[in-house]
């Protein structure tokens, strides 16, 4: 019976004992404070890894501890750090050198792609999408998705929760005076056969749509979330739901509104909370 991995020893699946002594090593200096880390492999320097940690520290030993982890740290040369002022600016700034450098080891955020949501501006939900359409302001969105296959999926899955007519969401071409087969088993409440109308149809729709709602960038213009620990401050400037830059006070954030600001997926899902809860010291540029 084979070993678990995380028990492996062999060369193939584990980091030589000089690999990880030479990586404590580049640890040593390394804060237990908040921070974005990369690991950086032999040609060219190029970034294999980047992470993020609330201690970076303990973080970066924990690598050095998963045996699943051996061929990214056999090719580790150095560690390299830049600290934050808190989570927030940890978040942002992996999320902006992910998309940047595309390290060999991330998987999620390497690529900058546009998005689809589903739009209720009509009386059936249509898919869009961010090359098409400015995701910061656009009304009636809800949800987003890596791909059009991704929404539809989830459009389907509302459907069957709650009996949605496949048909009245554009889901299934149905014959003339026809019902869709969910309905005679029951999965469908039955509005493609006048079991209720098309306007209750449609408020369950938005009513199970609703916890999906993308909200509309809520200034009007650029603004700074201030972010401190015992040691640093940052000024994170944002504009339409994108991260446009930190800096140490407010006049050098004010600089960076002229970046360009595209409405990132990724930015929307790490500021929604904070900055809509009210938690968050939000300065308007």
């Amino acid at each position: 019976m084979p070993l678990p991995r995380r028990r492996r020893t062999d060369f193939e699946h584990s980091a030589s004992a000089e690999d990880l002594q030479h990586l404590r090593a580049a640890i040593e200096g390394v804060p237990q404070a908040a921070g974005v880390y990369t690991f950086h492999g032999e040609a060219g320097d190029l970034p294999l890894y980047i992470g993020k940690s609330v201690n970076l520290r303990s973080r970066l030993l924990s690598h050095l501890r998963n045996a699943d982890e051996a061929r990214m740290l056999r090719q580790t040369r150095r560690i390299s750090h830049t600290r934050t002022a808190g989570e927030m600016g940890a978040l942002l700034l992996e999320a902006q050198l992910i998309k940047q450098l595309k390290p060999m080891f991330n998987q999620k955020l390497r690529e900058s792609r546009q998005c689809c949501s589903l739009q209720l501006s009509g009386p059936r939900p249509e898919l869009v999408y961010s090359n098409d359409l400015d995701f910061a302001v656009a009304p009636h969105l809800y949800g987003l998705f890596g791909s059009r296959q991704a929404g539809l999926q989830a459009l389907r899955e509302l459907a069957d929760q709650h009996r949605l007519c496949y048909g009245a969401l554009g889901l299934e071409k149905l014959a003339a005076g026809k019902a869709c087969f969910r309905a005679a088993i029951r999965q469908c409440a039955g509005v493609c056969r006048g079991d209720e109308t098309s306007e209750q149809h449609h408020e369950r729709l938005r009513s199970s749509l609703q916890p999906w709602g993308v909200e509309p960038w809520p200034w009007g213009g650029a603004i700074a979330v201030i972010e401190r620990d015992e040691e640093l401050t940052q000024v994170h400037a944002l504009n339409r739901w994108s991260y446009l830059g930190s800096a140490a006070t407010l006049q050098e954030a004010r600089a960076l509104q002229g970046q360009p600001a595209a409405f990132d997926a990724d930015v929307y899902k790490i500021l929604l909370r904070p900055l809509l809860s009210g938690s968050a010291q939000i300065v308007e540029l």
